[in-house]
């Protein structure tokens, strides 16, 4: 694939691109503090960037009219309307997290909650200093999954922690816990490249990683 990717030097961008490169994957297209840079047209476009950005971003994503894989924190609820009209024109990921753990984390919760259902619930998420969001997208992708019930989110800022989020549902005779690590950033880049795999076979439609993993 030749690739265009926003946020190309920063932590996960960075990796992003390092992974596409092992997979001989070309970069043709950058854009980040440094500006922009371009030798080609981009095949797909993928954003590892920040939401004060975004305007940016889904500009670049227009012009170019290709497939989109997004994996910015933090978007607002028009901003993700926004992605959803343009997602008409062109096919778009969209995820908080690009870990295929945490998709297993996200199902494994459901099944928890539906057979849990007076059980006290409580959400712990870390991630390293640098991150701006808080609590994190993955926390909220967490709770969404308890629909009418409030849940309290427990958001630690330490570190380089790549991501460590934990649900615990307490009974009175006994405490669940389904948690999962993330090691490094490379395996968000090697989901990211997954949902690229994805959607450049696709003429249009909005997705999300969950779609991605668990599409047959």
């Amino acid at each position: 694939m030749k690739f265009g990717i926003i946020g190309a030097s920063g932590r996960l961008g960075s990796e992003v691109v390092k992974l596409f490169n092992e997979k001989d994957h070309q970069k043709v297209f950058a854009y980040d503090l440094n500006g922009e840079w371009k030798n080609d047209k981009p095949e797909i476009l993928i954003d590892c960037s920040l939401p004060m950005v975004f305007d940016k971003t889904i500009g670049y994503a227009c012009d170019f009219n290709i497939p989109f894989v997004i994996a910015t924190t933090g978007l607002t609820d028009n901003n993700l309307e926004l992605i959803k009209s343009y997602s008409n024109k062109f096919p778009i990921v969209q995820s908080y997290n690009y870990s295929v753990g945490i998709q297993v984390l996200l199902k494994l919760t459901e099944t928890a909650s539906a057979k849990l259902p007076d059980w006290d619930v409580e959400i712990t998420e870390t991630h390293h200093r640098f991150k701006k969001d808080k609590p994190s997208g993955t926390a909220k992708m967490i709770k969404k999954i308890f629909i009418g019930k409030e849940i309290n989110t427990s958001s630690h800022r330490l570190g380089n922690v790549p991501g460590d989020h934990a649900v615990s549902f307490g009974g009175l005779g006994e405490v669940l816990t389904i948690s999962h690590r993330a090691l490094s950033r490379r395996t968000f880049a090697e989901g990211i490249l997954l949902s690229a795999e994805f959607v450049i076979k696709k003429r249009s439609g909005f997705y999300s990683f969950t779609d991605v993993v668990f599409t047959k």
